[in-house]
């Protein structure tokens, strides 16, 4: 059976990180300290809140928002992205973090135990987000805050289609980046109505599609944007800097409570 098919999209989840998570420790984009800080803005952390990072990969949220709070738990599907977590945690002297091995389709936790829950750069894993929803919205207390940080896409069809095979061939258990108005929908359906939403692009290299990826999949990356005709192109930001590619990727920060 091939690699990119064998198991549930979580057991993909498990392999893929559990092979790249010291990448995640430097990676500039979760480790952004712009992005990182706009999360902390919208979560609105106090002295007393007990807070749950769901997908928490290196635990770069987790840690943003442990000096702020009484209690922060850092869950993830991966052990070796959670050592990596534990290190980074050490490293700062940070004793109110805590990181666990979990689902976030099956949550470990009583009802309504947390004043706030985040999600950063996972949820387009997720291969029930709309039970992920619902789990995360159960162990929110009363006018508690979800902030999501995830890959994005535009209203546009030709995007949408295009970065989510792009994110595929990246990422086997990649499952589908949401575009706002998707997320928007989603979260008050699962009774999250949305107060914030902030849609941001970000300019990057061709490589972080293919750093670490299987050749195969390399070459039809490769193919797939040398095949853009010029409206393809501008639609997805494709820019020759001296040989090296660049490409828009796009991003959203939604803040509901519930």
């Amino acid at each position: 059976m091939n690699d990119a098919t064998a198991g549930t999209v979580e057991d993909q989840a498990r392999r893929v990180f559990g092979e790249r998570a010291e990448s995640y420790v430097t990676s500039a984009t979760h480790a952004d300290p712009q992005v990182l800080a706009r999360v902390v803005e919208l979560a609105a952390p106090a002295p007393g809140m007990r807070v749950l990072d769901v997908g928490t990969g290196t635990g770069h949220t987790a840690l943003a928002l442990a000096p702020k709070v009484a209690f922060v738990v850092g869950l993830d599907l991966t052990p070796e992205m959670l050592a990596e977590a534990q290190r980074l945690r050490r490293g700062r002297g940070l004793a109110n973090v805590a990181f666990e091995v979990g689902d976030v389709h099956d949550l470990p936790f009583p009802d309504a135990v947390f004043d706030i829950v985040t999600c950063r750069r996972a949820a387009h894993h997720f291969s029930d987000v709309a039970r992920a929803i619902a789990e995360m919205a159960r162990v929110l207390k009363p006018g508690g805050r979800l902030v999501v940080d995830d890959r994005s896409v535009p209203e546009d069809d030709f995007v949408d289609a295009t970065m989510n095979r792009l994110d595929t061939l990246h990422d086997p258990s990649h499952v589908r980046q949401y575009r706002a108005t998707e997320w928007q929908r989603m979260l008050e359906r699962g009774g999250l109505p949305v107060y914030a939403i902030e849609p941001y692009t970000q300019r990057r290299p061709l490589t972080s599609l293919t750093a670490g990826v299987r050749p195969a999949e390399v070459a039809e990356i490769q193919r797939t944007v040398a095949g853009w005709d010029a409206g393809q192109r501008r639609a997805m930001g494709f820019e020759d800097r001296d040989g090296e590619v660049f490409t828009d990727h796009w991003y959203v920060l939604l803040q509901a409570k519930r």
